[in-house]
C-alpha cells in the first residue's frame, strides 16, 4: 500500500519541473501591446494632446474665477498644457520608435 503523502510529494515535484519549464520561456504579450496600427497611434496622441489642453484649461478658468482675473491663468494653462501634451506626444513618438520600449531614465519610478 502507498503512501497517500507520497503521492502528493510526486505530484508537487511535477508541478514545480512543470513551472521551472514554463519560467525559462519568455512570457507571452498581449496581441495589443505587438503592433500598433498607424491609426490607432494617431488617435493616442491626439487624445494626449487634447487632455493637456482640456487639464490645461480647467485649472486656468478655476484660477481665473477663483481670483477674479479672468484671461490671465486661462491663457497661461492653455498653454502649459499644449506643451505637457506636445512632450507627452513626443515621448509617445520615441516609445513607438523603440519598438515600443521606453527610452532608458524615462517612464519609470526609480529614476
Amino acid at each position: 500500500m502507498s503512501d497517500p503523502n507520497q503521492s502528493d510529494a510526486d505530484r508537487l515535484k511535477a508541478l514545480e519541473d512543470r513551472l521551472a519549464r514554463a519560467a525559462g520561456k519568455e512570457p507571452e504579450k498581449p496581441h495589443q501591446e505587438d503592433h500598433y496600427s498607424q491609426g490607432q497611434i494617431a488617435w493616442r496622441m491626439v487624445i494626449e494632446l487634447v487632455a493637456g489642453l482640456a487639464i490645461g484649461f480647467g485649472i486656468g478658468y478655476g484660477l481665473d474665477r477663483l481670483f477674479g482675473t479672468m484671461p490671465i491663468f486661462l491663457v497661461l494653462f492653455v498653454l502649459f498644457g499644449l506643451a505637457a501634451g506636445i512632450n507627452v506626444m513626443l515621448r509617445t513618438a520615441r516609445e513607438i520608435g523603440n519598438g515600443g520600449q521606453a527610452p532608458k531614465g524615462q517612464g519609470d519610478d526609480n529614476g
